[in-house]
């Protein structure tokens, strides 16, 4: 791991990025999946704690801060940052929402990395449409018994806390089940997916898995519009900066290449077509990185629109990474269809921004609510009449 700073505080995650994540990157994605060494160093950076509260042992990072560690990470290994991603979506939801026993029962250990946590919503029939979740939490016995079965659960694979959001009577409920909890199956599906491979990736299969009454996060029927609004706001969050991430390092890599590769006797840089795609992604890149900044102010500001514009980020990070990998994939010709370059799995990491935390088209229907609620039925909005002013 990289030391940190001199003067304290946090290591330089960009270093580490580079030196650890990067190498281990096509390894991670061939195996696939995170090997546990490269988790424990991980761990020891602090980042799978990286917005828990300092009092539990926690980084307590600001979202700007959060974003541009999952931009550093993202832009060498997407699979490694969905692990900080799922692990603090789900330490957001506990922390917010966690009463003070469960607080200090499950975050020392989100945060030390001895505990790692998936959040389980989506079902075969509930995606973008979350509120179709059909898992039952039951009241019973002075506790809770959960039966369902949740898909495409981030490191689902090695948990050992599982956010799950199903329904008591009709009523969104959210709890946390422990591995080993009997009746807790899980199926890795890394081998079969286009993306993310090394991610731990599980189908959860949860059939009379007995919870005590403590297991219950925030009251029934806030399971989803509090409970796991907090955690997927968060987990958006985390994606537009990976995927603003991955714009650049797939930038980075289009430009190494396009140096040192010649045709007709000369660099592929100095051939104008290439230089065009190399000035497409430099702008991409940069887009993608100040709306994710934009972002983060809104939520480090408590803004009312943090989340629409969150919306935003993600929608035109993902978006800028898969119109970058493809890039690249092309300057790197036959080459770039091959396992030797990372622009191959880079490719298949993209696509797969442009689904998670949102498809393109659900943030698209978000994003369009901004323009409307700005603009609709007005002669001008906050942003025109601040532009009007600085131009006065």
């Amino acid at each position: 791991m990289s030391p940190p700073p001199a003067g304290g505080g946090p290591p330089d995650f960009a270093r580490f990025a580079a030196e650890v994540v990067g190498p281990r990157a096509g390894e991670t994605d061939r195996a696939p999946g995170l090997a546990p060494e490269l988790i424990r160093e991980v761990a020891a950076t602090g980042l799978l704690g990286a917005m828990i509260p300092a009092d539990y042992g926690g980084l307590a990072l600001d979202a700007p801060a959060f974003g541009r560690a999952c931009a550093e990470v993202g832009s060498w290994c997407t699979a490694t940052r969905a692990l900080l991603t799922v692990q603090n979506m789900v330490a957001g939801a506990i922390a917010r929402w966690g009463t003070r026993e469960q607080r200090r029962r499950w975050l020392p250990g989100l945060a030390d990395g001895s505990r790692l946590a998936a959040f389980c919503l989506t079902e075969a029939d509930a995606g973008s449409d979350a509120a179709a979740v059909a898992t039952e939490v039951a009241a019973k016995d002075g506790g809770w018994v959960v039966d369902g079965r949740k898909l495409w659960v981030t490191a689902g694979a090695v948990a050992d806390l599982f956010l799950v959001v199903g329904t008591t009577a009709g009523a969104p409920t959210a709890v946390v089940l422990e591995r080993g909890t009997p009746g807790l199956r899980v199926e890795p599906v890394g081998d079969r997916l286009l993306g993310m491979r090394g991610a731990l990736v599980a189908h959860v299969g949860l059939a009379g898995c007995r919870a005590p009454a403590g297991a219950r996060l925030g009251p029934v029927g806030a399971g989803f519009s509090h409970v796991a609004a907090v955690a997927l706001d968060l987990g958006r969050h985390s994606v537009a900066w990976g995927s603003a991430g991955l714009a650049e390092g797939c930038l980075r890599e289009a430009a190494r290449y396009a140096t040192v590769r010649r045709q007709f006797g000369r660099p592929l840089a100095e051939h104008q077509l290439i230089r065009r795609l190399l000035s497409d992604m430099v702008v991409r890149a940069r887009s993608a990185r100040q709306l994710c900044r934009a972002a983060s102010a809104a939520h480090a500001a408590r803004e009312p629109d943090a989340v629409q514009e969150t919306m935003v980020a993600k929608y035109a990070a993902a978006t800028a990474a898969f119109a970058n990998a493809a890039d690249a994939v092309q300057i790197h010709g036959a080459a770039g269809c091959t396992t030797d370059h990372p622009v191959e799995r880079f490719l298949r990491d993209a696509k797969t921004q442009q689904i998670i935390e949102g498809t393109d088209q659900m943030h698209q229907l978000g994003v369009c609510e901004l323009a409307l609620r700005e603009y609709g039925g007005k002669p001008g909005g906050p942003h025109r009449a601040a532009a009007e002013e600085e131009a006065r």
